[in-house]
């Protein structure tokens, strides 16, 4: 029996592809041992146990950014954790390292490095982050979602995506979506969302200017998200939740999206070849603009920046595009060429990779 130790965590990004990667080790290894390595802050404290894993914990450690006293208490902090980390692939008797990013996957990756274990990893992210730049350096198995992605020994396997989008039959979805929703099978549906807490320049902009939508002979399921709600107008056509427990049959009704430009996002999208207007969270690093490069460069979404992304430009810009049946067909045959629905299978055969490579010595570069 192989124990494979699964790291990272945090956000939703971070532990969604990795509860979907165990879920195929398990199914394709039936009497395999998963553990997960990760924070008691993150959302890994809630969804890894509902999957039925069992957690481990270690204390949240962020890499400093700027020369303060955590800085200083660092190297300290990071040795402590690593050792932490080493006591449970030995103790746990673990096989191989299987990271996601996020706080718990670099001292995950140093722990295995020493004690010379294999390890495969995930970015999700078109811009790398550091945990995932590190461990790159130790392994000949790292996967990427985005083709543009630029790390050390990547191979491109696509996201690791929820069973329900992966085995998504779009047909009887559609119907069943538009029953749940409410929604006319006659007139095309554009799905507003920016994601589960929402995004209020998306929010303001469409509910500001969707009579201009609705005038261009389309609908609007509209996503909120939990913290920027927008008020009912009562207008025929305009669909507004603040919350969505089936995003799968959302996903299905959808003829154009405008969203931000998450990984999770994305993936789904192109893997069901769903034509978007992407308008990328302006902070952080700005990750999300990268990620939507693929897409763009394809042909199957178009960028507009936050900034731009205002009631003016949903009332006259937005609705040519609308109108352009032919070009959003288009759009979604090249959404479909940057997709892909086997993320979770490519992701494991990746990881098997790795565990074969401990008897081969062809693990480290």
């Amino acid at each position: 029996m192989t124990t494979y130790l699964f790291a990272g965590g945090g956000t939703a990004g971070h532990v969604n592809p990795l509860l979907a990667t165990a879920d195929r080790l398990r199914e394709r290894e039936p009497d395999a041992r998963v553990l997960v390595l990760g924070t008691a802050e993150g959302l890994e404290a809630r969804l890894v146990p509902e999957h039925g894993y069992e957690l481990l914990t270690i204390a949240r450690l962020p890499f400093p950014r700027r020369p303060d006293a955590e800085a200083l208490r660092f190297p300290t902090r990071w040795r402590a954790t690593v050792a932490q980390v080493r006591a449970i692939l030995r103790d746990r008797k673990v096989d191989v390292v299987v990271g996601f990013g996020g706080y718990a996957a670099a001292p995950a990756y140093r722990a295995a490095r020493l004690e010379k274990l294999p390890i495969a990893l995930h970015e999700q992210n078109a811009k790398p982050g550091f945990a995932n730049r590190l461990g790159a350096r130790w392994t000949r198995f790292a996967g990427v979602t985005f083709a543009s992605t630029r790390l050390a020994h990547s191979t491109v396997v696509g996201l690791p995506l929820r069973r329900e989008i992966e085995a998504l039959d779009l047909a009887p979805a559609r119907a069943e979506g538009r029953a749940l929703f409410g929604l006319d099978h006659r007139t095309p549906t554009l799905l507003v969302t920016g994601g589960s807490t929402g995004a209020l320049r998306i929010n303001h902009s469409v509910s500001a200017s969707v009579t201009a939508i609705l005038g261009s002979g389309w609908q609007v399921l509209h996503l909120t998200g939990s913290r920027s709600p927008v008020a009912d107008p009562g207008l025929a056509g305009y669909h507004i939740l603040e919350y969505c427990d089936r995003m799968d049959l959302a996903l299905a009704v959808t003829d154009l999206a405008v969203s931000r430009a998450g990984a999770g996002t994305l993936a789904e999208l192109a893997a069901l070849g769903i034509p978007a207007v992407l308008v990328p969270y302006a902070a952080g690093n700005g990750e999300q603009a990268y990620n939507a490069q693929d897409a763009v460069h394809a042909g199957g979404a178009i960028v507009v920046t936050d900034d731009s992304f205002t009631p003016e430009y949903v009332r006259t810009e937005l609705p040519a595009l609308l109108r352009d049946r032919a070009r959003i067909a288009d759009m979604a045959a090249r959404m479909a060429s940057v997709g892909a629905r086997d993320g979770a299978d490519r992701m494991v055969d990746l990881v098997l990779a790795a565990r074969d490579s401990a008897a081969t010595g062809r693990q480290v570069a």
